[in-house]
């Protein structure tokens, strides 16, 4: 499979039956940065966010929770592992998994956040995610259907696996990585708690980089 253009160079394979996970540079270059991000998420200090009041001079600084920053450290984390396990999974059902739990994690970093608005937001998104569940697991079905197999590693270069079954993922995916629809809510973007927010937008971009390597890639 590595003769595609897109993969570039094999670095390292891990057979599983027929289920290889693999680093090749691309997907090499999208882990190690899902890494570095999980690392500055663990040594980070909280934000502490501050509101001006407009008109004048008068400013404050809030303080967030101790025990919201601790959940939504852990969110942050379980999110970027459930990315880096994305990244590299040689399986359309594993990657799917993984897809499905980059959707609970972002749920749960911005639902920590007390806050009426930013709350309403989480559980709008959190029914994004649940709907996106069903083209993410349907393009896979189909997938299965198709070929016989959910191995990237089987499929790769072959052309089998149908149009559909690549548009369902791509859009299972758009749900559960929460891009485009809820990227620009306000709501979620300035919730308190960075740098574990700003997980929800890196695991965005590379969960939806990943996919279009496997849409291009089987």
């Amino acid at each position: 499979m590595f003769d595609l253009p897109i993969e570039g160079a094999e670095l390292l394979a891990v057979e599983f039956g027929d289920i290889v996970d693999y680093f090749s540079v691309y997907t090499a270059v999208l882990f190690a940065f899902a890494l570095l991000f999980i690392g500055l998420v663990i040594i980070s200090r909280p934000e502490k966010p501050v509101d001006i009041v407009f008109g004048g001079d008068a400013y404050y600084t809030k303080e967030i929770p101790p025990e919201q920053l601790r959940f939504q450290r852990f969110m942050a984390i379980a999110c970027g592992l459930a990315t880096l396990g994305a990244m590299v999974s040689g399986d359309l059902f594993n990657f799917t998994l993984f897809s499905s739990m980059i959707g609970i994690t972002n749920i749960g970093i911005v639902a920590a956040v007390k806050n009426r608005h930013v709350l309403e937001a989480a559980y709008q998104y959190g029914i994004v995610a649940m709907v996106a569940t069903v083209p993410l697991f349907g393009g896979a079905a189909i997938a299965l259907a198709a070929t016989g197999t959910l191995s990237i590693w089987e499929l790769a270069g072959a052309g089998a696996v149908p149009l559909l079954a690549k548009m369902l993922l791509v859009v299972g995916v758009m749900g559960e990585g929460m891009a485009p629809f809820y990227i620009g809510k306000a709501e979620i973007t300035r919730a308190p708690g960075a740098p574990y927010v700003l997980m929800i937008h890196v695991s965005s971009l590379l969960l939806f980089l990943r996919v279009v390597e496997i849409a291009l890639t089987v």
